[in-house]
């Protein structure tokens, strides 16, 4: 049972699932910030377009029973998940924007140490600490330390 809790506390500690808590309470948030956008500003302005109440519902009447089709409330839905979409869109972007331009700085600072040098005799390629250039033989002049 202590092997099953200590897992578990790892599971939980892990930053992905701290991120999708996070995500997952901000997009509440959010939804009810764009459903109260629908609801008190783009519904009454399709109202007033429209001349009558916001709903474009209509009944359907089979026998004794009628049923109410909300063509409205679709639209509205649509237009929340459009919102919705677009912001976290615009967000992922920007989070993808910041990665690369932390990682591009990152490669900028960490330039590679060189692993050859010139030798200064027959100014062929060789490597960093060889002592003899392999193409003319001649001894390398051992390098100042700063």
């Amino acid at each position: 049972m202590k092997k099953f809790f200590k897992e578990f506390k790892e599971f939980i500690n892990k930053g992905n699932v701290l991120d999708l808590a996070v995500g997952v309470i901000i997009g509440g948030a959010f939804s009810a910030i764009v459903n109260a956008l629908i609801d008190n500003i783009i519904n009454p302005l399709i109202a007033c377009i429209g001349g009558n109440e916001i709903g474009f519902a209509f009944e359907i009447i089979k026998g004794n029973e009628a049923t109410k089709v909300n063509i409205g409330a679709f639209i509205s839905a649509i237009i929340n998940f459009l919102v919705i979409a677009f912001v976290v869109f615009l967000i992922v972007k920007s989070a993808n924007k910041a990665k690369e331009l932390a990682a591009k700085k990152k490669d900028e600072e960490e330039e590679a140490a060189p692993t050859t040098k010139i030798c200064p005799f027959c100014k062929s390629e060789i490597a960093i600490d060889a002592t003899k250039c392999p193409h003319c033989t001649a001894d390398q002049p051992e390098e100042e330390q700063e």
